[in-house]
């Protein structure tokens, strides 16, 4: 997106560097504050004046992903390491956004993998699946490629994907199911083994923390 303005927020000392292309959001803004008298409302009231641009400025961050190669993420943390038992990294955050409606669907993801020579900064795996869940998605391809992407950069022994979410186009929309959870698995090399698929799920579902 060639995001070329920052805007700071500091919390607690921590500081929030968000970076916004001023062009696109623009051009997004403009749509819309058409798409607001659409649906009947006045955008040039006091309480939807500045919404065209902020919902410009939040599709642009829940869409960055596009911006990010997620195998570089991997590659940038690599270590030779002679370890070869199951990697886990459970109850990672997903926050993504459904293709089909432009809402929200939400949820945890497993990953694992088995090393076979080379590990990887353990902070790196939940940056490869928010690079793939800051897309316009679908779970189940969402899923693949957090697969793929660590079977082809890292070439492990296998790897194991498991994600469980709740999508807002099956809860506010549609059929409105409020306590539906849609789970989609992606394996790959040892994975595809009983025994070592079942290790996986026990380990994924146990409360070890």
């Amino acid at each position: 997106m060639n995001m070329g303005h920052d805007e700071f927020d500091e919390i607690d000392g921590y500081q929030k560097i968000d970076r916004y292309n001023l062009k696109l959001i623009d051009n997004i803004a403009s749509k819309y504050k058409t798409i607001l008298g659409d649906i009947g409302e006045n955008p040039s009231r006091e309480g939807l004046l500045k919404t065209p641009e902020r919902v410009a400025k939040a599709m642009q961050f829940l869409t960055h992903g596009y911006d990010l190669d997620p195998k570089e993420i991997l590659k940038s943390a690599m270590f030779k390491e002679d370890y070869k038992q199951m990697v886990i990294v459970k109850d990672i955050e997903v926050y993504s956004m459904c293709e089909h409606h432009l809402l929200p669907f939400f949820g945890k993801a497993h990953v694992a993998y088995i090393p076979n020579g080379h590990i990887v900064g353990l902070s790196k795996i939940p940056r490869v699946v928010d690079a793939f869940a800051r897309r316009l998605q679908v779970q189940e391809r969402l899923t693949n490629e957090i697969r793929d992407c660590i079977q082809e950069t890292l070439n492990p022994i296998g790897v194991a994907v498991v994600m469980e979410c709740s999508h807002l186009c099956m809860q506010m929309r549609g059929i409105q199911k409020q306590n539906s959870v849609t789970t989609t698995s992606a394996f790959t090399g040892e994975f595809l083994k009983d025994t070592t698929r079942s290790e996986f799920i026990n380990l994924i579902g146990s409360k070890l923390h």
